[in-house]
């Protein structure tokens, strides 16, 4: 398999619908960041049990199937002691143990992939930091990152405020839908000009940005390399994306869009990411995050 359909054949769990996502957050206003079928074994399970789980904050939900609205179980992994990876005899099936301190979880995914990727939000929401050792596409590290920094904000947010603070829970349900349409960091509700200015005035920040299209439903590439700027256009056709080169690149999504252009420039386009570390840097405001779902309410 090429390395082009090796990308397009990686695709990221599909989120659940949106009535029964806002079923969910009646139970709990914890931040999805991650979701897929996991096999599960506890102790007091005699075998594993197939679940749609769902990771909220640092507690793993399950599901008895994808539709359902109420949780069977749920684990809370904050304490967690280790992630131990263990040998599976199964082909394509990625099996590890959750080592926490009243009990020891044994989790089992469908695929190798999808079992990088739990471990890779699990790793970063417990130890907040992006395990290095996971084997995951640029695209699929920098929804790592910005996992770590929601998980961040939430905690401090949990320390500062008591847990019945009405605001809070708005901010929570908000960051929650956000995630329900997930797009990718370097993504921007700015025209080109504003795009160019950005890339001019922050180079440390990173070299590319996706950005609306000149209509509703397609996107465009913003890069920026040394001091020449460039567009592409980005079209949505059905569930997939193509990028308008002179050969046509079709992606199943706009993560993959992101990490075509990092795998072929070599990692010399970098996705524009504002900067925590910057005293000038400005995170997204909430308004701006409503109004990017209402311009984009179809799933990247």
């Amino acid at each position: 398999m090429s390395r082009r359909e090796d990308m397009m054949a990686k695709k990221p769990p599909k989120p659940a619908p949106r009535r029964i996502f806002q079923e969910r957050l009646k139970i709990t206003a914890l931040p999805l960041y991650f979701e897929g079928f996991l096999l599960v074994k506890r102790p007091e399970y005699q075998e594993f049990k197939h679940y749609w789980t769902e990771l909220r904050g640092t507690t793993l939900f399950f599901y008895t199937d994808k539709k359902s609205t109420i949780y069977i179980d749920k684990l809370d992994i904050i304490d967690l002691t280790c992630l131990s990876d263990q040998n599976s005899t199964e082909k394509n099936c990625a099996k590890f143990t959750l080592v926490l301190p009243k009990e020891e979880v044994q989790l089992k995914t469908e695929n190798t992939e999808s079992g990088e990727e739990w471990r890779g939000f699990i790793l970063t929401v417990t130890e907040l930091s992006v395990p290095q050792h996971v084997s995951l596409l640029p695209g699929q590290v920098i929804r790592l990152h910005e996992v770590l920094e929601r998980e961040k904000k939430r905690r401090i947010e949990t320390e500062r405020l008591p847990s019945t603070s009405v605001e809070k829970e708005k901010e929570t349900i908000e960051d929650s839908v956000d995630l329900l349409n997930p797009m990718p960091a370097c993504f921007y509700t700015v025209s080109r000009k504003e795009a160019t200015e950005m890339l001019e005035e922050k180079p440390s920040w990173g070299n590319m940005i996706l950005r609306p299209g000149s209509d509703s439903r397609n996107y465009s590439i913003t890069i920026r390399q040394e001091t020449e700027i460039k567009h592409y256009k980005v079209t949505s056709i059905g569930k997939n994306y193509t990028i308008e080169l002179e050969k046509p690149v079709t992606l199943p999504n706009l993560f993959s869009v992101i990490d075509y252009f990092v795998k072929e420039t070599r990692g010399s386009l970098r996705p524009f990411i504002y900067s925590t570390d910057d005293k000038v840097g400005q995170k997204p405001k909430r308004e701006e995050r409503r109004e990017r779902l209402k311009k984009n309410p179809h799933n990247a």
